[in-house]
């Protein structure tokens, strides 16, 4: 019997030490919440979840380096007409293909402008008094092609060209230079043609349009008058 009360005293004892060591550590968490409630403005850090959070400056904007200007190549003339831009790049083709129209060696197609400009209005129809790229008579192509490559605004009519520009022997033809052709029966200059190379010179022709001939050929030869090179 005694034995019986010594384990139940002995019970009660590790029962009540159990139940104050609870309570020690709920009042220990406790004592801890009251003192974060009672200073809210603490600069203590604060951890959630074992991650540190703390405050900082906004996000900085990143310095991205200032860009450099596009590498301008050599200048080089190309036409531009309506906003179209003739590409330079393409004067290659262009070379052996003149080239070959022209019976002259790739070296000498050296004005691009020129040969590119000639081949923008090949095959336009000819109309008389049309001077746009649906149609166009022999001196509004003449006109178009020098204002266009040379930036030379030339009269409007074959005779007022022909008037206006500085006669040249056909032996000083040069690239870009007019030659004259009196084509009716009428005593007057009646046609014109831009000079390229070789006896070679585009013109709006009335049967084909935009096309190039020859100066030799039996056709022009004896109704050619003359060469001129516009002032500047």
């Amino acid at each position: 019997m005694k034995k019986i009360i010594y384990l139940y005293l002995l019970g009660a004892v590790v029962l009540l030490n159990g139940c104050k060591s609870i309570h020690k550590l709920t009042a220990r968490d406790n004592s801890t919440s009251s003192r974060q409630k009672q200073q809210p403005n603490s600069n203590e850090v604060t951890f959630l979840n074992n991650v540190s959070v703390t405050p900082g400056k906004g996000r900085t904007a990143i310095d991205e380096p200032a860009l450099k200007p596009a590498v301008t190549k050599d200048y080089t003339p190309t036409v531009i007409r309506n906003g179209k831009n003739f590409n330079i790049e393409s004067a290659s083709q262009l070379q052996f293909k003149y080239a070959m129209i022209l019976d002259v060696p790739v070296e000498e197609i050296n004005n691009i402008p020129l040969l590119q400009d000639i081949d923008y209005w090949w095959g336009t129809k000819y109309c008389m008094g049309g001077s746009t790229e649906n149609c166009t008579d022999c001196s509004a192509f003449t006109h178009n092609v020098l204002l266009d490559v040379y930036a030379l605004n030339i009269p409007r009519t074959a005779k007022q060209q022909y008037d206006s520009c500085m006669h040249i022997s056909i032996d000083a033809l040069q690239q870009g230079d007019l030659v004259f052709f009196q084509t009716s029966s009428r005593k007057e200059i009646s046609h014109v043609g831009v000079y390229i190379a070789n006896n070679k010179f585009a013109h709006a022709s009335v049967s084909n349009g935009v096309m190039i001939s020859d100066l030799n050929d039996p056709y022009w030869k004896p109704k050619f008058r003359g060469a001129g090179r516009v002032k500047k």
